[in-house]
């Protein structure tokens, strides 16, 4: 992970976490519709945990992880429970969840890097399971106005990224507008990968 996008997060934990969505809900639910119930949930990049707190609500068993342990603090505090603090490239466990929910996260992850942190996935994931990420949409990696790093990925090159990655059983890409903690429009391009059975 890149060093002045995790500062960032570090040292805007609280900030961030006042931030309310609601354009993602929708992407949650139907996530989670595909899911048996009481599913294990790996959550990537919690931030201050709200997406954890409706799977929760939902009775999903969820892990929920952040790389900031700011971040991780705050959504501690808000969910009442621990929150880890876990970096991609620190996910070694083989078939132990049932999904895994990255919201806004692998955005950052290094262009050299996202191969190897898909797989990493892959493995974490049982059979059939659901993978979900979302990245901003681009051509080539570079910093935002609050300098952080973003992968900027195009259809095409994410489509490539995951194939190198492994080998997954269906992936879908669909696109939307968010406006971003920077108060910019971005196009985002929102991926749900299924791992075979």
């Amino acid at each position: 992970m890149d060093e002045a996008t995790l500062r960032f997060y570090r040292g805007n934990a609280e900030a961030y976490a006042k931030r309310t969505f609601t354009s993602r809900q929708a992407r949650l639910m139907a996530f989670l519709a595909q899911l048996p119930p009481g599913a294990c949930i790996l959550e990537l990049g919690c931030g201050a945990g709200g997406d954890t707190a409706e799977m929760l609500a939902r009775g999903f068993d969820v892990r929920a992880t952040d790389g900031s342990p700011e971040m991780a603090a705050v959504a501690s505090k808000h969910l009442g429970r621990p929150v880890e603090t876990l970096l991609f490239h620190e996910l070694d466990e083989i078939e132990a969840y049932d999904a895994v929910w990255a919201n806004a996260c692998l955005l950052h992850v290094p262009r050299t890097e996202l191969a190897d942190v898909l797989a990493r996935i892959w493995r974490a994931l049982k059979a059939e399971g659901v993978f979900y990420a979302s990245y901003k949409e681009g051509d080539g990696d570079g910093r935002d106005t609050l300098d952080r790093y973003y992968n900027y990925p195009s259809q095409d090159w994410l489509r490539a990224t995951y194939a190198e990655a492994a080998n997954w059983n269906s992936l879908s890409i669909e696109s939307g507008e968010v406006i971003g903690f920077d108060d910019k429009m971005a196009t985002m391009l929102f991926v749900v990968a299924r791992k075979g059975g």
